[in-house]
């Protein structure tokens, strides 16, 4: 009998301590705010994580990556980059909240781009998961009862591009390890922020560089503990334990920065993961080769 099966608590469990990193990830990006340029603090984000890349280095090198797999993985680091910048400049435009919930959006526009891009076929069942996430949305946003905010338009261009960078990492997973596509990842996206970074540089204090490596350390713990909770149980049973990141993404915005508590974002954001819980359990029941991701996995 599979040994995944046999632990869900323990994958529960760790999508928890999951959840916790998430939480710290965001009070700390809101925390540091717009002291710094978007592209700014995602450049050093990342550069300040280069550290976590040493375990990866032997594999990497064993890889002998071609020219075209090095433009792929290039093309990811590029599209991951402008994510990363989007998702940084709606955390200073939006409650946490509002980014939170839009944030579930890239699982559904992964399966939509597999249709596209990759062949997979939309049964009926899923274009209407994929409708009922896109309304959750339309409740978030409630255009013409509200002012559409650009960190709105931005975490909408967020959702999007993690999506691809996603397509893109599963299309090089067939051909080299997991390993590599995480290395390759963390070498690219500094590099594509560089130019963005450079360009409207900002002096950092020891202050922010102390928060923002605080930042790399807990997304790297998050990408582990993602890792280890879907070791333990299927992605079916940890998936909708992140409308827990919701509530709490909320409470931290209300309890810590002064954030209103908004119901519609909770109606929106619990209708957008629904969607991706359902498309999630009818890849396991079609024992398809898993395309919808886990939302940690489109993230920063």
């Amino acid at each position: 009998m599979n040994t995944r099966e046999n632990r869900p608590v323990i994958g529960v469990l760790w999508m928890l301590v999951t959840g916790f990193n998430f939480v710290a990830v965001t009070a700390i990006v809101k925390h540091v705010g717009g002291g710094l340029p978007a592209a700014e603090s995602a450049f050093l984000r990342y550069v300040l994580g280069l550290g976590f890349l040493l375990p990866m280095l032997r594999p990497l090198l064993r890889a002998r990556l071609g020219r075209q797999a090095l433009g792929l993985f290039g093309l990811r680091g590029l599209v991951h980059a402008l994510g990363v910048i989007l998702w940084f400049f709606a955390m200073t435009k939006i409650p946490i909240a509002e980014v939170t919930a839009m944030n579930y959006l890239s699982p559904v526009y992964v399966s939509v781009g597999a249709a596209l891009f990759l062949g997979e076929k939309l049964a009926l069942r899923r274009i209407l998961a994929i409708l009922m996430a896109l309304l959750g949305v339309v409740i978030i946003l409630r255009p013409g009862f509200r002012e559409i905010s650009s960190g709105h338009v931005a975490m909408l261009g967020t959702a999007v591009l993690f999506a691809a960078s996603y397509l893109i990492a599963k299309h090089m997973s067939a051909l080299v390890s997991p390993i590599v596509v995480v290395a390759m990842l963390s070498i690219t996206v500094p590099i594509a922020l560089a130019p963005f970074a450079l360009a409207h540089w900002v002096p950092p204090s020891a202050g922010q560089l102390g928060w923002l490596f605080l930042v790399a350390l807990f997304a790297t713990a998050e990408h582990y503990t993602m890792t280890l909770a879907f070791r333990a149980a299927p992605m079916t049973v940890t998936q909708p334990v992140t409308f827990l990141q919701l509530v709490w993404a909320m409470l931290l915005g209300a309890l810590v920065f002064n954030e209103p508590v908004d119901g519609w974002v909770i109606v929106g954001g619990s209708m957008i993961l629904a969607a991706v819980s359902f498309i999630t359990w009818r890849e396991a029941v079609l024992r398809r080769r898993a395309l919808t991701p886990p939302h940690m996995a489109t993230k920063v």
